[in-house]
């Protein structure tokens, strides 16, 4: 297994250097962002919008429904999604040492496409009014609830007399995923045609379902774990060294994991329960950021939220403009864009053998 080599020492450098990353993304993000909001089927100029907001005139009902309905809370999900799946990845793979780890290595993201499959292909054995209640929520919830759960499992069986062991964390991750997958196949077999295809655009992602409503619901949650994460920095580069020298420093490093376990399952459960099935951007983010700008998470996780929220806006977009008036599921394009970089820097460069 593949592991972190140990932080060298801060230079004036690299800090500069992870500065001015900071303020390119951010200046990058913003312009995504803009772009974003011009995209789609329905052609809306965003610079008429805002002259008229300027000039103090009411848009016209097109142009208040494309950008304010649907283009907005599609953008904000965006930003969220990305940040808490690129920054879970950064944090998991300080916790593990692990370049190659990522938020499924937890079992949220398969604890959550359970709990989104269960409630897709079981959900109609619930009473009529409660269905009807449940309506729309019925599968973030279930996804919500489904990678809570995963988390919470493998925090229990890894957890023995106060010590939790990240080797089984990561075994039982690998476990629980293959369960949850072999469960998760059952239902599948048993779900028919018009099931089958709900499943199917889950698994690979979408932002088309964004709404305002949804995302008042889970971004507090990807929002708090994005504004938890930081504080999670110091114990991180300190944990490089090994879990020993670590509690040597005085590093809680107890505490340390149960918050980025719980930080992470915040963070991506609600990512996924909003957005369904998003790979690769918790994985190519923080590996590009280390080998640019190093491996110091005072940066990484900062700049990790900007690159993940850019990256996954330029994925939606995409995914709106290759098959217009449909939409590519984003999850594709995510693979199709991360897979080629993230084998082009395996063999450029060789990660250091155990």
């Amino acid at each position: 297994m593949a592991v972190l080599e140990a932080d060298p020492p801060a230079t004036g450098d690299r800090r500069r250097l992870a500065r001015r990353a900071t303020l390119a993304l951010l200046v990058l993000l913003l312009l995504t962002a803009a772009a974003s909001l011009t995209v789609g089927a329905a052609e809306v100029s965003l610079s008429h919008a805002l002259a008229d907001l300027l000039a103090g005139r009411d848009l016209d009902l097109r142009a208040r429904v494309v950008l304010w309905d649907i283009r907005l809370p599609r953008l904000l999900t965006g930003i969220l999604v990305g940040a808490a799946l690129a920054v879970s990845g950064a944090v998991l793979q300080g916790l593990f040492r692990n370049p190659l780890a990522d938020p499924g290595l937890v079992g949220v993201s398969a604890g959550a496409g359970l709990g989104a499959i269960t409630a897709i292909v079981l959900g109609g054995l619930l009473p009529p009014a409660l269905a009807a209640t449940a309506g729309p929520w019925l599968v973030p919830v279930a996804a919500f609830g489904g990678g809570w759960g995963a988390v919470l499992l493998l925090y229990a069986m890894a957890t023995r007399g106060g010590h939790t062991s990240v080797a089984t964390l990561l075994l039982g991750g690998i476990a629980l995923g293959a369960l949850a997958g072999a469960v998760s196949g059952v239902l599948v077999y048993m779900a028919d045609d018009d099931q089958l295809r709900d499943l199917t655009f889950w698994g690979m992602g979408s932002l088309a379902g964004a709404s305002w409503t949804k995302l008042l619901a889970t971004a507090p949650l990807m929002a708090l774990a994005l504004l938890a994460a930081p504080s999670l920095a110091r114990g991180l580069n300190a944990l490089a060294l090994g879990e020993a020298a670590a509690a040597h420093m005085g590093l809680p490093v107890e505490r340390l994991k149960r918050h980025a376990i719980l930080t992470v399952a915040c963070a991506v459960g609600a990512a996924v329960a909003v957005s369904g099935g998003i790979g690769f951007v918790g994985l190519v983010v923080p590996h590009l950021l280390r080998l640019a700008t190093g491996p110091d998470h005072r940066g990484l996780l900062v700049n990790a939220a900007l690159l993940g929220a850019t990256l996954l806006l330029l994925a939606d977009g995409i995914s709106r403009i290759l098959i217009a008036p449909a939409e590519l599921p984003i999850g594709i394009v995510t693979a199709v864009m991360g897979a080629p970089v993230f084998l082009a820097i395996l063999l450029r460069r060789r990660l250091p053998e155990v």
